[in-house]
């Protein structure tokens, strides 16, 4: 699977360095040419001279070739790659990719990198659980195209201590399977809803909820990373997508994420209902913005939205198939079951409110998926992009 890829391997400053060998043998061993890029610091940790023996290439440590002045240039790595390793990488360095601090030739030639990038932190356990190191380290998960050790979503980690680097065996099997599951969904189309909805009160005021889009938009990001081709219909978020296999529709009311969903529904062959629609609007809107009176209460008279789960229900076709959120306070199961066969889905996808960590504007989340049949598997919390790949597998499996 790994035959005839090209990677470039990130060493930096560690006492974990020495397992780069191990991992740069291991990677060729599997057919892929590796181009190594050092921090000077990294240097006083392992030789250039072995690594270039193992890799048969020179070991690039800075901008410049030493002795010629020929210009090292992390722009073609960045294009070359078809994807970027960084085994060890210290705190500083997770700090460095982070905020963008392009201090040496491995941060330039990461941010000029358009593959995926994979990160294992190498560090003693106290730097690694420090909030800044923990911060840092949630902030490259959130662009969408990293993938941080040890990691849950691929492969069962054999990570003992924290802050300790992810074995290199490991690290070649996640890698395989990242490039093995790019091709699962490859000819599918699928749809996705994500996000609230705004229902308009009057210029200045609308009814919403606290949905952040950020499950809809992981999915997406999942979908197209293995191959498939995403519509992405989203309602008012400050989120980006990345991955160029997403086509996004932006919308803003109910009705108007029903008309997107609805119009693309006949051409696709999985739909997932993310989103956090509002069940109901102003009956009236106001042209001009309705002035507050002291002291004299308002009301606002609502009325229901059009449901697009239950109407994607009715037009779903045989080989297509449905998936539906349940966000619930009370009775969740049974509201769940209800919902999933109302509204003839495949499948649905319960998170509480009660679960710490799990629903609106949390990185994490917590769920269960119930079947046709009702019977459920439970997941632990996890990061949202995590509980995506679960899902997605689930899909797979079906």
């Amino acid at each position: 699977m790994l035959d005839g890829k090209k990677i470039v391997l990130g060493i930096t400053g560690s006492i974990a360095a020495y397992k780069a060998a191990y991992l740069a043998r291991a990677l060729i061993k599997k057919g892929v040419e590796i181009q190594i890029v050092m921090t000077p610091k990294g240097k006083e940790f392992i030789t250039p001279v072995t690594l270039s023996a193992l890799t048969q290439k020179p070991v690039v440590i800075d901008f410049f070739a030493a002795n010629e002045g020929t210009w090292h240039s992390h722009v073609n790595l960045g294009l070359w790659a078809d994807a970027m390793l960084i085994a060890p990488a210290t705190a500083s360095t997770i700090g460095k990719m982070a905020n963008g601090i392009a201090s040496n030739m491995l941060i330039t030639t990461y941010l000029s990198m358009r593959a995926p990038v994979f990160v294992a932190p190498a560090m003693d356990s106290d730097m690694f659980i420090h909030p800044t190191t923990q911060y840092n380290i949630d902030k490259l998960q959130s662009y969408g195209n990293h993938i941080i050790f040890p990691t849950i979503g691929y492969l069962a980690s054999s990570l003992e201590g924290k802050g300790r680097m992810e074995e290199p065996d490991t690290i070649v099997k996640i890698i395989e399977y990242f490039f093995e599951k790019k091709k699962q969904l490859i000819g599918k189309k699928i749809l996705i809803n994500a996000g609230p909805t705004h229902e308009r009160i009057d210029p200045t005021r609308y009814i919403s909820n606290y949905s952040s889009g950020k499950m809809g938009f992981a999915l997406a990001e999942e979908c197209a990373e293995r191959g498939a081709k995403v519509i992405l219909v989203s309602g008012p978020v400050r989120l980006k997508t990345i991955h160029p296999n997403i086509f996004r529709i932006d919308v803003e009311s109910a009705e108007e994420m029903y008309n997107a969903t609805l119009s693309k529904f006949s051409e696709i062959d999985i739909g997932i209902l993310c989103a956090a629609v509002a069940d109901y609007k102003p009956l009236y809107y106001s042209e001009n913005k309705i002035k507050h009176k002291a002291n004299e209460p308002f009301s606002l008279e609502l009325t229901s939205n059009l449901d697009i789960a239950l109407a994607l229900g009715k037009m779903k076709k045989s080989g297509q198939i449905l998936v539906g959120f349940a966000l619930e306070t009370e009775n969740e199961l049974s509201n769940s079951i209800e919902k999933l066969q109302k509204k003839n889905l495949d499948f649905i996808v319960l998170n509480s409110l009660k679960e710490k960590g799990s629903g609106f504007q949390t990185n994490t989340n917590k769920i269960t998926i119930i079947n046709m049949i009702g019977k459920q598997k439970e997941f632990p919390l996890k990061s949202k992009k995590e509980v995506a790949i679960d899902i997605v597998d689930y899909i797979l499996s079906l």
